[in-house]
């Protein structure tokens, strides 16, 4: 309920007190289980124990323990946010709701990106009022990153950054409807390594009946590393730290020690005699699995899930153009990238040459990581989920060109964010180093994008046919 300025709610572990903000109420930093410390950061989410009284969740709180990330010329502040922000709490979500009440709107579950090491709720991107505005009630949750997230670690669970997912959405089950929410109609949305995360719960068991809709927004369905892979980078961090690749091994090393371990983890060579790097080199964690969620999902509930899924058409370029190596790019760095991310380089060479015959080195380079990291894993994914879903599966393909960085970054990773959100014209996010550019973005486009995302979460369709294969349909925004 609401008193005043200061609305109230009770969830499990106790009330919290948010704030009202034009119109909506946002409650920020509820945990949703206990800080993990010492071994037990490899252990799996354990409840909250609560609190007495009434929490403040009127501000930010803490955050996963992250690097702090820099792509050169471009301003990705907004996307990262604050980085690494110290505390007690930081499994912990955020609640933008159009009123805490008993309406029983449709909920939206976000999983940030930030390759599995970076990232949190606070990001400026993430701003909940179009959705409240539109009558959803929007969740940003944070969850464990790197070594502590996604380290395969002896005698420990695999992927606990995925099991803090689950621990998230199961708290939503419990208290959404406190804040207005309706815990039978809930969607979750990922973009970039959180989209992978959604993947993942397609095919896992224990997701059956926590959502009923989920959008995978440039991730992949076969972004998932081996375990062969996940064995290498094991033992590198296990070299690098001096200690034995266990929870009681690892127990002791401070979360400093974790974060700093990361920059010596960079370039690790995770191709095997049977299977090419998912993640082409730009980040050692991913998820851990013996099959790819695109080849797994008659284990999860995907086939009574419907899926809206898609990718940007110059993914690629984020990790070229703002460090200046798009212009620069020769020959060999385009056979590096083939010969990193396919098992057959020469052959994934010539079909991306063959696509764009008037591509340039520093395109065909791009195409070829955007293809390896998005396109490909997102496109498998379409075809299985297609293929057992009777709820529908709906492709989508990006293309607004933003000038940012002299007008080179184009349609790439991150830039469909604004107006999924629907905050594309935001002065912070222009300019010559913004991640829209300097010029203005084509009027109507975020509406537009944003209206798609909140009907398909209301009722499973964005408004367009659903994808049949092959020759289904994909709607296209911005091109």
């Amino acid at each position: 309920m609401s008193q005043n300025n200061a609305p109230v709610v009770r969830t499990p572990a106790g009330a919290v007190r948010g704030v009202c903000d034009h119109g909506s109420e946002r409650y920020r930093a509820i945990p949703y289980a206990a800080t993990p410390t010492g071994a037990a950061r490899f252990g799996p989410p354990a409840p909250h124990p609560g609190w007495r009284g009434v929490r403040d969740a009127t501000g930010p709180g803490a955050t996963a323990p992250q690097p702090i990330r820099d792509f050169g010329a471009l301003d990705m502040r907004p996307y990262f946010g604050p980085g690494w922000v110290r505390g007690t709490d930081y499994l912990t979500l955020d609640v933008h709701t159009p009123a805490a009440d008993d309406a029983a709107r449709p909920v939206m579950v976000f999983v940030h990106g930030g390759g599995f090491v970076t990232g949190s709720s606070q990001a400026s991107l993430y701003d909940g009022h179009a959705f409240a505005r539109d009558g959803v009630v929007l969740v940003i949750l944070n969850y464990r990153l790197g070594v502590a997230g996604f380290l395969d670690v002896g005698g420990a669970p695999r992927n606990r950054g995925l099991l803090d997912v689950l621990a998230a959405l199961k708290w939503v089950q419990d208290a959404i409807s406190a804040f207005g929410g309706d815990p039978a109609n809930v969607t979750v949305f990922g973009q970039s390594a959180g989209a992978t995360l959604v993947g993942a719960l397609l095919a896992t068991p224990e997701a059956t009946g926590l959502f009923q809709q989920a959008i995978m927004q440039s991730g992949s369905g076969t972004g998932a590393f081996t375990p062969e892979q996940a064995e290498r980078v094991t033992r590198a961090v296990a070299t690098e730290l001096s200690v034995r690749a266990t929870a009681d091994g690892l127990g002791n090393i401070s979360d400093e020690q974790f974060v700093a371990v990361l920059p010596k983890l960079a370039g690790l060579d995770l191709q095997t005699a049977s299977d090419v790097d998912p993640l082409v080199g730009l980040s050692p964690f991913s998820l851990v699995l013996d099959d790819q969620p695109a080849d797994a999902l008659a284990k999860g509930p995907a086939a009574d899930v419907a899926l809206l899924i898609g990718t940007n058409t110059e993914e690629g370029n984020l990790y070229l153009v703002p460090q200046g190596r798009f212009e620069t790019s020769m020959h060999a760095d385009v056979l590096a990238v083939a010969a990193r991310s396919h098992a057959d380089p020469r052959t994934a060479m010539d079909a991306v040459a063959a696509r764009l015959p008037h591509a340039t080195r520093g395109q065909l380079r791009s195409a070829l990581l955007g293809e390896a990291l998005f396109g490909a894993g997102s496109a498998r994914m379409a075809r299985a989920h297609a293929s057992i879903s009777p709820r529908g599966t709906y492709v989508y393909r990006f293309g607004f060109r933003s000038n940012a960085v002299d007008g080179k970054l184009g349609a790439a990773h991150t830039v469909e964010l604004p107006f999924v959100f629907d905050i594309a014209g935001s002065p912070w996010l222009h300019g010559e180093a913004g991640l829209l550019g300097p010029d203005p973005v084509p009027h109507g486009l975020a509406g537009e994008m944003h209206r798609s995302w909140v009907a398909f979460a209301r009722n499973g369709s964005p408004g367009w046919d659903a994808y049949r294969g092959a020759a289904g349909v994909i709607e296209h925004f911005g091109d």
